[in-house]
């Protein structure tokens, strides 16, 4: 990776943003958007920081929604990815149909099918901008547990 590339783009993008908490954007029926939710409050409950819904439904075919997310360590991103597993499996009865990068953990894809999650230590996160890349999806900001997100003090 070269490093020189990372400070040439903003990391946030132009498009709406919207609170998911008491939000009309996801509607009670939109199975895909509770899941998400889900993902979002697992994320939150292992402090992972800077967590955020992009619904792409309308841009992508690939799924109804990414959620995206930060973990500072390797351990704390594997340990967000179990939590999230659990979570949903719990709750939706639903498996990940696809899990990459858990061996190096500095990134970590698990598809659900309509919701792809991403879970990526600070420097993937930046170089790889996935918020700017998707800036033409629809962004809803989660709220973390901890006012300024998770990261560790």
């Amino acid at each position: 990776m070269s490093d020189y590339f990372q400070t040439n783009f903003q990391r946030q993008s132009v498009a709406v943003t919207n609170s998911a908490v008491g939000s009309p954007l996801i509607d009670t029926n939109d199975v895909s958007g509770k899941i998400a939710l889900t993902i979002a409050d697992a994320g939150s409950d292992r402090k992972a920081g800077d967590i955020l819904l992009l619904r792409v439904a309308d841009v992508s075919y690939l799924a109804d929604y990414f959620v995206v997310m930060t973990g500072y360590s390797r351990v704390q991103v594997r340990a967000i990815a179990d939590a999230i597993e659990d979570k949903v499996e719990t709750e939706w009865q639903r498996r990940p149909l696809r899990i990459e990068g858990k061996s190096e953990a500095t990134w970590i894809v698990q598809d659900y099918g309509e919701v792809i999650v991403h879970i990526m230590l600070p420097k993937e996160r930046e170089f790889y901008n996935l918020e700017a890349f998707w800036g033409h999806a629809e962004r809803i900001e989660v709220p973390t547990s901890v006012d300024g997100g998770g990261k560790p003090t």
